[in-house]
């Protein structure tokens, strides 16, 4: 059962707080609404953006400038580099990098072909954290499986000595849901075939589209667990592969990666504020992760996301009065590999959490905003019900209160730090992600701005709210 947090967004106890202490309202005001002057500047802000932002142009730095960021390489090094000159740069405050370990994986080169029934050469990429192949390489016989669950079916006489190709399709949808569905063969077919005796594991791509750029991700063992590689096949070459395979002979396939993983290496949360003008200890928190994966330049996962709170926040730091409460950001150091960015934020701020008033993440892309989620108590509804009044002229519509808040902040949903999703549209979102086409001629910058509109008019409202904000109990979100 979802145990429903608090929203520090707890507009409804600010606003009544408010009210009391104006004169009566006109008799068609809205006692649930925000605050008039609040709700004044959150909308100006969001009107101004929608005419143009530099959340493109921040983007636009990232990857040229930078360009591939992957945990424990050089790249993120100086895209740490480069997310603290940008703060400083834009004005914040208190820019700093707080210390974080990151694994370091080197993808090396890979390379398959189908040797039998027909020789084929295929597209293919190393998953994140595999191991390599023995230096002459793998040749074996292919059995295919659907799912997790038809590998265990399938007992170890059936796998062992075999590589495993999981044949499972993520499906479109405007929520991004397919990819949670699909996924699971990516982050654990190794570890589980590995345990059958398999020699490696094949999968089809976790993604959508018909492009032949395989999509890349994490992967991990089981500790102790046996260790064989693993590769993801462009879609195209998942069906010709699965085409094989169904005529009913043997497929033979041969599989050469150099794949390793080297010992963990030193990077940083890079953190920036807006001081709050009136109880700055209170924090409004924008996230975005500032690793990618090494095959594009990660516009879209996640510069995108970066180039979006950067802008927001700094839209609110240039209003003539700050918010009562601070609007901090972080660029968090590793989402992609293990999220240990995010695991160190929540340790080194763990006494603070309780006056985090609200946590979200923009990590899906460029899509527009469509939907705005909570994740509060139920007695809280009510403001997160005149936030989604706010951003009814962007075109978002109402959602539930099922918000996860993003990989980045979920560590901090124990403390129970209340949770906003902007849900961008990811119809075509997973066409690129992981792939070498994540590059910036795929983000357009108006949807940027439609994002930056949304952001910056949710985060000032809740941090310019007038009032005590209460608390939940402390929950996590229902996996």
């Amino acid at each position: 059962m979802t145990r429903a947090r608090p929203l520090a967004v707890a507009l409804l106890l600010g606003v009544v707080a408010a009210l009391h202490a104006e004169p009566p309202s006109a008799p068609d005001s809205d006692p649930t609404d925000l605050p008039a002057s609040v709700r004044e500047t959150a909308a100006r802000l969001r009107d101004e953006a929608l005419r143009g932002t530099q959340a493109y142009d921040l983007v636009r730095s990232l990857t040229f400038e930078v360009g591939p960021r992957l945990a424990g390489s050089r790249g993120l090094g100086e895209a740490v580099a480069w997310g603290l000159r940008t703060l400083q740069r834009l004005g914040f405050q208190n820019v700093h990098g707080e210390k974080v370990m990151v694994p370091h994986w080197e993808r090396g080169t890979i390379a398959g072909e189908i040797l039998s029934p027909w020789r084929q050469p295929v597209a293919l990429a190393a998953l994140g954290g595999s191991v390599g192949t023995p230096e002459e390489g793998i040749e074996a016989e292919v059995v295919e499986v659907p799912s997790l669950a038809a590998l265990d079916r399938l007992g170890a006489d059936r796998v062992r000595g075999r590589i495993v190709f999981f044949d499972t399709v993520m499906q479109r949808t405007r929520d991004g849901s397919g990819y949670g569905k699909a996924v699971g063969v990516r982050g654990s077919g190794a570890a589980r075939a590995g345990k059958l005796g398999a020699l490696a594991v094949l999968i089809r791509s976790i993604g959508t589209g018909g492009s032949r750029f395989p999509h890349t991700g994490a992967m991990h063992y089981e500790a102790g667990g046996p260790q064989i590689p693993a590769a993801a096949l462009a879609i195209p070459d998942a069906d010709l592969l699965a085409a094989e395979i169904a005529s009913g002979k043997p497929v033979i396939f041969r599989l050469k990666s150099t794949s390793r993983l080297l010992p963990d290496v030193e990077a940083a949360n890079v953190v920036g504020e807006i001081a709050g003008s009136e109880t700055p200890g209170e924090v409004v928190l924008l996230g975005a992760h500032l690793d990618s994966w090494d095959l594009g330049t990660g516009a879209i996962d996640d510069a995108a996301g970066c180039g979006i709170v950067i802008e927001a926040a700094r839209r609110i730091g240039q209003l003539p009065r700050h918010p009562r409460r601070t609007v901090r950001v972080v660029l968090f150091a590793n989402e992609e590999f293990g999220t240990s960015g995010a695991k160190a934020y929540a340790q080194a701020h763990a006494a603070e959490l309780p006056r985090h008033v609200l946590a979200g993440e923009s990590d899906l892309g460029s899509g527009r905003v469509w939907r705005i989620q909570s994740r509060v108590a139920p007695d809280h509804l009510p403001g997160v019900a005149a936030l989604a009044r706010l951003l009814a002229p962007l075109g978002v519509e109402a959602g539930g209160n099922e918000a996860h808040g993003g990989t980045d902040v979920a560590p901090l949903t124990p403390a129970g730090v209340p949770l906003l999703d902007l849900d961008q549209d990811a119809t075509t979102y997973f066409d690129n992600h992981h792939t070498a086409n994540d590059t910036l001629d795929i983000v357009d910058a108006k949807d940027l701005d439609q994002n930056v509109a949304a952001w910056a008019a949710v985060a000032y409202a809740v941090a310019d709210l007038p009032g005590d904000l209460g608390r939940a109990p402390a929950g996590k979100p229902e996996e």
